[in-house]
């Protein structure tokens, strides 16, 4: 059976070690579900510095975005503020993600109908939520966002 790569979602041969795209490793346990929770952080607003975090915490004031893979920043979790954040590459964005797979104004995440959308702001390389493009879809808990080499889950206050 082909497996997902867990860092680009390339299907690779049953039993690669390695990704045949990326080069990620896929060992055993990437192939496995995972009990261990991801260790969560947030970067303080006032010093800068990285501040760990209790997800649920985070997630409590209406949702949360969590990276789980991509630019070295595994674990970072932005809280879902007010009724509009913009994603990208742009550093006034609201979720900056500094890489040139994200355009600087990649997808917007709105607030509408009492829930969250994530809607793709006409980027290059698309948006993609549960490995499928969209151009708007509603976030269930635990969902998997796409946005370019990034990977973040997505939880529900």
């Amino acid at each position: 059976m082909a497996r997902h790569c867990t860092e680009c979602g390339f299907v690779n041969t049953e039993g690669a070690n390695y990704c045949q795209r990326c080069g990620a490793f896929q060992g055993a346990s990437a192939h496995k579900p995972s009990q261990a929770t991801t260790a969560t952080y947030v970067i303080d607003d006032k010093t800068g510095e990285l501040r760990p975090v209790d997800v649920d915490e985070v997630a409590g004031g209406g949702g949360a975005l969590v990276i789980r893979a991509g630019g070295g920043r595994v674990g970072q979790s932005f809280p879902m503020r007010g009724d509009r954040m913009v994603i990208g590459r742009s550093p006034d964005a609201e979720i900056f993600l500094d890489d040139v797979t994200v355009s600087r104004d990649h997808a917007v995440l709105v607030r509408r109908s009492g829930g969250w959308y994530l809607d793709d702001s006409g980027s290059l390389n698309g948006t993609y939520v549960n490995r499928k493009r969209i151009d708007s879809h509603r976030l269930e808990d635990a969902d998997e966002l796409q946005v370019g080499k990034y990977k973040l889950t997505f939880m529900a206050g």
